[in-house]
C-alpha cells in the first residue's frame, strides 16, 4: 500500500531521499527571544526524521526579513549554533533536512525590527497581522537597486549559515505573497527600472538569488519554492502567466535539487493561468524534481506520485497532529486530526 509515496528517490548523484514524503515548511513561532532555535525544536524535527525531507519552518536571513513573532533566524552565530543541535538531531534518527530561506518583504511591521518594511514597490496590504492583535501592515518602501545587490548577497550568506549549522541544503521561499514572490507579480511589482515592467526585468532578483545561492551550496542543495497561482497576500493578474514561463524556463537550465509549489489547497484553480491548478501549471512547464503540496492525504499524495502529476508530496498539518505520521501511513492506522489548538505546542 502507497508503494509509490514510501519509495526512494534520487535528486541528484549527492542526495537520495529514503522515501517521497517530504514535512513542508510550518511556521511554529516558538523560537527564542532573539530568534535562536530551541532544544524543543530539535526533539520536534528529530520526532519526524523518518520523513524523506524535512523542510524547517521558514526562517529569516536577516533582521528586516521577520514578519511574525519568535520565527527563527540564520544570520547570527547563536543561530547558526542552535540550528546545528536541530540538524544533529535529525541527522541522529537518519533524517534529511533542508532549511527554508526566508524575507517577507511587505509582510512585515516596524515592530519586529524597528524599520519600515520593504517591497518590490510602495504597495501595501489591507490585512492583519497573525498573532499580532490590532496591527495591520503599513505601505511598505521600494527597495532601491543597491539594496537588492545587498539582499542577493544576504540570501548567499544565508544558505552558507544554514549548511555550517548541519543543514543538507536550503529552499529559497519564493512563494506565498513574501518578498521573491513580490517581484513576480504585477499587483505588487510596479516598478519601471530593471526589476519591473516585462517577464525579463520581473524574473530578474528572484533568478539572482538562485544563482547566488547555487553559487554558495551548490545545485543539488537548492530547492525553491514558488506560488505562481495568486492566493496568499497577493491578487491575480493576467499577465503573471507569461512572468512565470520565463521563470520556469530559466530554472530548467539550473539543475536544482527541487522545485516545490507553495499552495495550501491543491484544489485551487487560478484564471490568471488559464483555469489550471498551481501544481499543474508548474509540471506543464518545469522539467525538473517537482514536490506537489496543498493538503493531499496519503492516498492522493501517493495517486499524484503513480500518475506523474508531481515527483514528491509535502506534507504539513497531518505531520504537526502525528509525529509518527509515516509508521501511521504505512501500518494503516487512523490519523491524529489536525487542530489549531496544537499549534500551542510543540508535540
Amino acid at each position: 500500500m502507497h508503494t509509490n509515496l514510501f519509495s526512494p528517490v534520487t535528486l541528484n548523484p549527492t542526495l537520495t531521499l529514503k522515501n517521497r514524503v517530504a514535512m513542508a515548511p510550518l511556521t511554529r513561532c516558538m523560537a527564542a527571544a532573539d530568534l535562536t532555535p530551541t532544544d524543543d525544536m530539535a526533539a520536534y524535527y528529530a520526532r519526524r526524521a523518518d520523513v524523506g525531507l524535512i523542510i524547517s519552518e521558514a526562517t529569516i536571513i536577516r533582521a528586516d526579513a521577520q514578519g511574525y513573532p519568535n520565527v527563527p533566524g540564520i544570520f547570527r552565530p547563536s543561530h547558526i549554533e542552535g540550528w546545528q543541535k536541530v540538524t544533529d538531531a535529525v541527522h541522529e534518527k537518519g533524517g534529511t533536512i533542508f532549511c527554508q530561506l526566508w524575507h517577507v518583504g511587505r509582510v512585515s511591521h516596524q515592530v519586529f525590527h524597528g524599520s519600515r518594511p520593504v517591497s518590490a514597490s510602495a504597495i501595501g496590504l489591507n490585512e492583519r497581522i497573525p498573532r499580532m492583535p490590532g496591527l495591520t501592515y503599513p505601505v511598505p518602501r521600494a527597495l532601491g537597486s543597491g539594496e537588492i545587490e545587498q539582499l542577493i548577497e544576504d540570501y548567499a550568506v544565508a544558505a552558507s549559515n544554514s549548511r555550517s549549522a548541519g543543514f543538507d541544503g536550503v529552499e529559497i521561499h519564493g512563494a506565498n505573497g513574501y518578498l521573491l514572490d513580490q517581484f513576480l507579480h504585477y499587483a505588487s511589482n510596479h516598478r519601471e527600472d530593471e526589476f519591473g515592467g516585462t517577464p525579463e526585468n520581473m524574473v530578474r532578483f528572484p533568478l539572482a538569488v538562485v544563482d547566488a545561492v547555487i553559487a554558495a551550496v551548490g545545485a543539488d542543495r537548492v530547492g525553491l519554492r514558488l506560488s505562481p497561482g495568486a492566493y496568499a497576500h497577493m491578487t491575480e493578474d493576467p499577465r503573471d502567466k507569461a512572468v512565470f514561463q520565463l521563470l520556469l524556463a530559466e530554472l530548467d537550465k539550473r539543475d536544482l535539487a527541487y522545485l516545490h509549489v507553495g499552495i495550501f489547497d491543491d484544489s485551487m484553480t487560478f484564471d490568471a493561468l488559464d483555469g489550471m491548478r498551481s501544481s499543474e501549471f508548474l509540471r506543464a512547464n518545469y522539467k525538473g524534481t517537482f514536490m506537489g503540496c496543498g493538503s493531499y492525504t496519503a492516498d492522493q499524495a501517493d495517486q499524484g506520485i503513480a500518475e506523474g502529476k508531481f515527483d514528491l508530496a509535502a506534507i504539513g498539518r497531518p505531520l504537526i497532529a502525528n509525529p509518527d505520521y509515516i509508521q501511521r501511513v504505512q501500518q494503516g492506522e487512523a490519523l491524529v486530526e489536525y487542530d489549531a489548538e496544537m499549534l500551542k505546542t510543540l508535540v
